[in-house]
């Protein structure tokens, strides 16, 4: 479990041995190094926030970036193998470490203007949302594209924003 802390990009967690109590802390530990406890954590210095204002706002988006929907209807959500094994991806992503290996890019959806960072080669998208005045972020999810969400991050693209905000 605490080898886990030490996996680097574009590594694979190691969780399918763990039971399910062991893979939480594994987890719980990366994101709070990563996310919570990162007080410098900023997208092309805007800060990145949780994804809501609430007081279990980091609960939540624990959940959002280890888990999905697999029941629209109630928004039950269940963990998701894919998204979790990549957590520690986040923060490489965010702070830009290697900026030939994704494209980065705002548009308009229809529940607003979304930043997309999209890692094409590793098939990884991070979605943030801007936030009071574009001064911060929101970090909505993060997740690997599978079927046919890859060809929708494709589309997005094409109609990308001139400008990321």
């Amino acid at each position: 479990m605490p080898l886990n802390l030490i996996k680097k990009y574009n590594q694979l967690l190691d969780l399918d041995y763990l039971s399910e109590k062991e893979r939480i802390t594994s987890l719980i530990n990366i994101f709070n190094r990563d996310i919570r406890d990162n007080s410098s954590f900023k997208f092309r210095t805007k800060q990145v926030n949780p994804i809501s204002t609430e007081t279990d706002a980091m609960e939540l988006l624990f959940k959002h970036l280890t888990t999905t929907i697999v029941d629209i209807k109630t928004r039950k959500r269940e963990f998701e193998t894919n998204r979790s094994k990549r957590l520690h991806w986040v923060k490489f992503h965010i702070d830009e470490t290697d900026i030939s290996k994704i494209l980065v890019f705002s548009v308009e959806d229809p529940n607003g203007i979304r930043t997309y960072i999209y890692d094409e080669a590793e098939k990884y998208v991070i979605i943030l949302e801007p936030y009071r005045d574009e001064n911060e972020y929101y970090l909505l999810t993060a997740y690997y594209l599978t079927g046919r969400n890859k060809d929708k991050i494709k589309r997005k693209y094409k109609r990308r924003l001139p400008n990321i905000v």
